[in-house]
């Protein structure tokens, strides 16, 4: 009993020094992004422009103490999830200063091209690619005015450093409120027997983090995209899969978790429903889905405007009708039921089982 004490005692610790460390590699991460992005708009001054002509908000105001109140609560949040040992501190900050400054410059390169084809209003220019198969039409655009649409190697490469300048360097901490809702939920599971699907996986980020906190279930990543799942291999080490998530490659009742991160928002209101019934056929009964994706204006009333601008100047075309979607209504056509919810910053997630039968 007393050797049980000691293991538990030196656990705590080495979790506590762990949260150190994650508030100190956010700090600096936070620092570094927000710099980065902040030197990107200042150059192509994204907001002059005629989407900021056209932009007629509905809502107030942001209420930029909310604002930094929701930025601040996702790194505490993260790091108080690391100190409680629900998944590991995490490597995803600018660790190798020249990695880093590579990173930067090429991100802050690219942004004077997505700043042009942000002034042509060319969101589709990405159906040009000549990419070998067929992708659903909704696929093939420039979500963010991103160069390459989904189809190159440069766009996955430079997907993380997109994002996290954008959100001043709280992507990463944002998607783990997911990682920290199934941790909690299978706390003390033997995780040798899991089988856990990452859909729309993207460039391997959150694919990443899964493999820290669960090493021992059987893992994979799946993504539309063969470049970002050249990407999502090479980050996270993992075996993935090039399938459509309209139509899971997995037999029914099969797995026991399927994450599914900020794709939503990305879909047409028609096909919102057929992922949710896919993503449900595939989980066993007592399986869980997490879902991260964007916050919406019911959440933080506060923020709604910040919402409403961001398909605006981001070409988001199935946005807002995104914000206005009543999720767990929609996963609950799919069989799925509520039972755990996350926020931090701009970002929501939710716990959803699929009942035992």
């Amino acid at each position: 009993m007393d050797e049980l004490k000691v293991d538990a005692q030196r656990a705590r610790g080495a979790f506590a020094v762990d949260a150190v460390s994650q508030r100190a590699r956010a700090a600096v991460k936070a620092a570094w992004w927000t710099a980065t992005g902040s030197l990107a708009r200042s150059l192509t001054q994204p907001t002059k422009g005629e989407q900021a002509r056209r932009f007629a908000p509905k809502s107030g105001p942001t209420v930029k103490t909310s604002l930094r109140q929701a930025y601040l609560e996702a790194f505490e949040k993260d790091a108080r999830d690391v100190a409680a040992g629900l998944y590991p501190a995490a490597d995803d900050g600018p660790v190798r200063p020249s990695a880093s400054l590579r990173e930067a410059a090429d991100f802050i390169a690219d942004a004077f091209e997505v700043d042009q084809r942000r002034r042509r209003g060319d969101g589709v220019e990405a159906r040009n690619e000549d990419n070998g198969r067929a992708y659903p039409n909704y696929y093939r655009q420039n979500f963010h005015y991103q160069s390459g649409g989904w189809f190159t190697a440069e766009s996955a490469r430079r997907y993380e450093a997109q994002v996290e300048a954008l959100f001043s360097g709280t992507a990463g901490a944002m998607r783990r409120r997911g990682l920290s809702l199934l941790a909690r939920h299978w706390r003390g599971r033997d995780h040798r027997d899991a089988k856990i699907l990452d859909a729309a996986c993207g460039s391997g980020a959150f694919l990443k983090d899964l493999k820290a906190t669960f090493p021992r279930a059987a893992i994979a990543g799946l993504d539309l995209s063969a470049a970002y799942l050249a990407e999502a291999r090479k980050r996270a080490g993992i075996g993935a899969i090039q399938a459509n998530v309209e139509a899971l490659p997995f037999a029914e009742s099969s797995l026991d978790a399927v994450t599914c991160v900020y794709l939503f928002h990305e879909l047409p209101p028609r096909v919102r429903p057929v992922v949710a019934a896919s993503l449900a056929r595939v989980l066993k009964p007592g399986g869980v889905l997490v879902f991260v994706d964007s916050i919406q204006p019911v959440d933080t009333p506060d923020l709604a405007r910040l919402l409403e601008a961001f398909p605006v100047y981001f070409h988001e075309p199935y946005y807002g009708t995104y914000a206005e979607t009543d999720l767990p209504a929609l996963f609950a056509e799919a069989g799925l039921r509520v039972i755990g919810e996350d926020r931090a910053f701009l970002t929501k997630a939710l716990l959803l089982e699929k009942p035992k039968t």
